[in-house]
């Protein structure tokens, strides 16, 4: 079987597209274009939770990242970017999968991927559990299932792979960006994985 491999793609917030745009991909936008459009529309993300099954498909461990943000600050989150025009939800999530965790990490995708929740992030604090604040944002998130080694690229640091109740607690949730503690443990309901 052929691992497929994506485009490399450039470093930066999101590896979105070169920092001036390309006339070759008219999907690809600048910053300032980026930014413009993130002021009037709701961008599309997804979100995936990387999880180790036993051989019952029980959940034995959850993968948390270490991340550096573009201040500088590190943080604790997920795997997650934007959806791409033209993109499908399953390549989006492939794509950011390998670039968050590697290419060897091979996540096990189901043939039809279902999204867990729906998560909606909002500029201002309090409207919902999420918070973001670049952008007002609509992310479909999952729980996906890696077999593979995981080794970081572009901006997450490592993998810290823990206990479903280590990965649900408090402590954890305070360590993470907005709100997503809240979402993993959405998760880890979602499968059972809570006791």
């Amino acid at each position: 079987m052929a691992v497929r491999t994506p485009d490399p793609e450039p470093a930066g917030d999101e590896p979105f597209g070169p920092p001036s745009g390309s006339v070759s991909n008219p999907a690809w936008l600048t910053d300032i274009e980026l930014a413009e459009v993130r002021r009037r529309l709701p961008m599309l993300y997804v979100e995936a939770i990387p999880v180790r099954t036993d051989g019952m498909g029980m959940v034995t461990q959850v993968g948390i990242l270490l991340r550096a943000t573009p201040v500088g600050e590190i943080t604790r989150s997920i795997v997650s970017g934007r959806v791409r025009y033209g993109e499908t939800v399953r390549d989006a999530l492939f794509r950011h999968l390998e670039n968050d965790l590697g290419p060897m990490a091979f996540p096990l995708l189901p043939p039809q991927p279902v999204p867990f929740t729906v998560a909606e992030y909002f500029p201002l604090p309090g409207v919902t559990a999420f918070h973001d604040d670049r952008q007002h944002a609509v992310s479909l998130a999952f729980v996906v299932p890696v077999t593979g080694t995981c080794e970081p690229r572009q901006d997450a640091l490592e993998v810290t792979w823990m206990a479903p109740e280590e990965a649900a607690s408090e402590s954890l949730a305070a360590e993470m960006e907005g709100g997503r503690g809240t979402l993993v443990r959405m998760a880890l309901a979602s499968v059972g994985a809570l006791p």
